[in-house]
């Protein structure tokens, strides 16, 4: 919500939790109430998603977060040691942490099983709710869904917004797991992730031109906490947000 001066309000305070919680892979200080020409104050669902590349160590007590692995960006990178040791750096802020991924292999669902499998649980023994990241194909497997707490989705961008994406969603949510949305950059793409019903999404829209677009992400969030209705209006047959 904007004010006439057109600063961004904070979580409306009739809304008494977030439908969907935005982690920017961008940390800029009004997410942590340090730019108030831009946002009054920090909001419950607005946070960061970090990884032990980017460096940024915010204080994070109060804001929601998510730990990455950045296999994403960089597949080859990921040293199983120095993602433990950040985790472990990171623990004084566990209290707020939504999730911390374990290590996938992009658009494929049965190698990032086999990578992640024996991280799962180190995940879960450093005090984290674990994640796995669901890829292109996992539709075919037989998913061990005791074995993480958090279903991330990632793949290519055609089957994150697929049918089998959809029902996935809708199978781990119906079992009680959060579902996180990767790569959310648009108001049209954070409307289908809510509409799934997914908890939390993550993205880098606040990269480019961040003071002008924080006030648009929060824009989009407060119709999403304010008018829950128009998450189904304009829908897809399939379930994308018009």
């Amino acid at each position: 919500m904007l004010r006439s001066d057109g600063i961004a309000c904070a979580f409306p305070a009739a809304s008494s939790a977030p439908r969907t919680v935005y982690l920017s892979g961008v940390v800029h200080p009004a997410i942590f109430g340090q730019r108030t020409d831009l946002l009054r104050e920090p909001r419950p669902d607005l946070g960061v998603i970090l990884t032990p590349a980017m460096g940024n160590r915010p204080d994070l007590t109060t804001t929601p977060w998510a730990a990455d692995n950045a296999c994403f960006t960089d597949p080859a990178g990921f040293r199983l040691e120095r993602y433990l040791r950040w985790l472990a750096s990171m623990s004084v802020f566990l209290p707020t942490c939504l999730f911390a991924v374990a290590p996938d292999v992009v658009a494929d669902a049965v190698a990032t099983w086999e990578r992640s499998a024996p991280v799962l649980p180190l995940i879960r023994a450093a005090g984290y709710p674990a994640a796995l990241v669901a890829q292109n194909g996992i539709e075919d497997m037989e998913v061990e869904w005791d074995a993480f707490d958090v279903l991330f989705l990632g793949g290519c961008t055609r089957w994150k917004l697929s049918d089998a994406s959809r029902i996935i969603t809708a199978e781990a949510r119906r079992r009680g797991k959060p579902v996180h949305m990767g790569r959310v950059n648009s108001k049209k793409r954070l409307r289908t992730g809510s509409m799934w019903g997914c908890t939390s999404v993550d993205g880098t829209f606040l990269a480019p031109a961040p003071d002008f677009n924080v006030p648009r992400l929060v824009s989009w969030l407060d119709e999403l906490n304010r008018e829950p209705s128009l998450q189904l209006g304009g829908a897809h047959p399939q379930g994308f947000a018009a």
